[in-house]
């Protein structure tokens, strides 16, 4: 009982949001409802034309020809004159649907670009692409279906109910009389489709979620022969999805035989009511078939209407989804007048931070470090220690729970992320590449950099071989993961876009990994001559890649056990000395 009624309020609010959208288009919703009034006015006037032309039948031998085809070229022109008015109904529906389409898109991703990274890493991908693209097209098809033909049926109802007490009022009662018990039909099915529907919804975006994680993951999963795990677990979120799918189903195709027996009942009603007024001479037979036509015209929108509402369960189930990702909370925002950092030289201080991913889950606490200009900071440590959560936080894409992170004096959270972040090189483990050219991937943090500054670059980085054996060259068009680039020469072009930009501060995430140890060698000599003048943060396992920092911080546990010099950690024969000794033991 609880569920039914959460579940009824949380489609109120929906419903609320989804007027909020419409509102920017309330003259085709306005346009839209006259030519729906005019449409139907026309249609219901049809059948009272063609009951005149009845009429003029009186008897064999005795048909008023003229007066047929003049009710004929009336009956024409409602009809030309209804097609027009509907094509143009049709044209406002489409563009007040696909408009807020694109309204509620637009809002959503521009929700993605300022979320936390939190909410990035708490949800699978598959899920979030699934809200944005399949939960806003079912949306789009249920609001179509509404704006097409629910307001048409309302007016049809409406519009027979005058038109018929127009002709007699009796047999209107009789038809008024039965129409609960259809209104009763549809809020039945109404309340039973919308949480099947939510719920089809919900696993559909699980579904996609495993099926974009099985696909970006392929390799690892042959590699783990994982294929049967994944096939159990498919299978499992199909059958759920296909038990679901078929109860959403099996409610809204009740629709229609039960507003269709509602339908037959007052149909007969009419026919029985009216036959017995036709005999007794209180309406003519053109009016009987008029009334006929008209229980026909009434009964139908109900159809029409049930099944929109069903409809609308689903598109405000699926409506009520994309709400949910367009209101998360966004990243902290930035402070008013927040300042613009310039003239970086590399100072960085934390000071007594303390941050945990989730709170019954310590990870740093109490961190100290102060980073002079031009010194190599290494972060070694064990998995999990905290090493690439000081990258997260030093980026500012975590906040800290506690404690301050100073560049040149200033706490990170008193600038602006964009000049923070432009202050720093990165090459992480793992690439960043778009969907483009090989040129546009290595400018993409200085698009404004020329031929001679690219090639430079790329030959720093011992990139420029490889780009000139692709069959365009630096124009060759690569996928968003690289396509049929390696995982080194994927790296490669990461370490030439930072080689291009220069910035004071660099972050060095296992930036060689997944390069051979010839052209390594070749890139630790280009990463030297880089660092020169530079505050640099080295993350590194292979030890061996870090030997020549300044500063060493070992982690353990969210803490710094010991730092200093290379040498200096060999000879105190601590945890450091382990690690080391671990990675070099004969």
């Amino acid at each position: 009982m609880a569920k039914a009624k959460e579940d009824k309020t949380k489609q109120k609010a929906t419903l609320v949001k989804v007027l909020r959208y419409l509102k920017p288009y309330w003259f085709y919703l306005g346009l839209s409802l006259v030519l729906a009034a005019v449409s139907v006015a026309l249609t219901l006037y049809v059948p009272k034309l063609t009951g005149r032309a009845i009429d003029h039948i009186i008897a064999r031998g005795q048909v008023d020809f003229p007066a047929i085809l003049a009710v004929l070229k009336q009956i024409a022109i409602a009809i030309a004159v209804t097609a027009l008015a509907q094509w143009i109904m049709n044209i406002c529906n489409n563009k007040m649907t696909y408009h807020i389409v694109r309204d509620i898109r637009n809002e959503a991703f521009r929700k993605i670009e300022i979320l936390p990274l939190k909410y990035i890493d708490s949800h699978s991908y598959g899920e979030i692409v699934s809200r944005v693209i399949a939960d806003v097209d079912q949306f789009a098809d249920g609001l179509l279906m509404g704006f097409t033909q629910f307001f048409t049926g309302v007016m049809t109802i409406a519009g027979t109910i005058l038109f018929m007490l127009a002709t007699n009022v009796g047999i209107t009662f009789v038809v008024v009389l039965i129409t609960p018990l259809s209104l009763f039909v549809a809020a039945f099915i109404a309340k039973k489709t919308f949480t099947m529907f939510r719920l089809q919804s919900e696993t559909r975006g699980e579904q996609t979620a495993l099926i974009d994680e099985m696909l970006g993951n392929q390799k690892v999963v042959q590699a783990f022969s994982h294929e049967e795990k994944a096939m159990e677990q498919f299978d499992e979120i199909n059958e759920r999805l296909q038990k679901c799918s078929l109860k959403a189903i099996f409610y809204s195709s009740i629709t229609n035989p039960a507003t269709r027996f509602v339908n037959n009942v007052v149909y007969t009603g009419v026919g029985l009511v009216g036959a017995l007024a036709a005999v007794a001479g209180r309406i003519s037979v053109g009016d009987l078939s008029c009334l006929l036509s008209y229980a026909n015209q009434y009964t139908k929108p109900f159809n029409e209407i049930s099944g929109v509402v069903t409809e609308l369960q689903n598109a405000l189930a699926c409506a009520g989804r994309i709400f949910d990702l367009i209101e998360e909370e966004p990243q902290t925002p930035e402070k008013e007048g927040a300042m613009h950092l310039n003239n970086i030289r590399g100072n960085v201080e934390l000071s007594h931070v303390a941050f945990s991913y989730t709170p019954e889950q310590k990870l740093i606490e109490d961190f100290n470090l102060q980073v002079k200009p031009g010194q190599r900071v290494a972060i070694v440590g064990p998995t999990g220690c905290g090493k690439t959560t000081m990258i997260n936080l030093l980026m500012r894409f975590y906040d800290v729970d506690s404690g301050q992170i100073r560049v040149e004096g200033t706490d990170i959270r008193d600038m602006t992320r964009k000049s923070l972040r432009a202050g720093y090189g990165m090459v992480l483990q793992d690439t960043w590449l778009k969907a483009g050219t090989i040129r546009e991937n290595i400018t993409m943090g200085k698009p404004d950099a020329t031929e001679e500054e690219i090639i430079a670059a790329a030959r720093a980085s011992h990139a420029h071989s490889f780009i000139k054996r692709l069959p365009e060259g630096y124009d060759t068009v690569i996928s968003e993961d690289g396509g049929s680039l390696s995982q080194g020469q994927k790296q490669l072009l990461c370490i030439t876009r930072v080689m291009l930009c220069l910035p004071p501060m660099l972050i060095l995430d296992e930036a060689t990994s997944s390069i051979d140890t010839r052209t390594e060698m070749k890139i630790q000599e280009a990463f030297a001559r880089l660092m020169e003048g530079r505050t640099s943060f080295i993350v590194a396992h292979r030890l061996s890649t870090i030997r020549e920092a300044d500063v060493i911080l070992v982690m353990r546990d969210g803490k710094i056990v010991e730092q200093g010099r290379h040498e200096e950690l060999l000879e105190k024969d601590g945890f450091y000395a382990g690690l080391y000794n671990s990675q070099f033991a004969v």
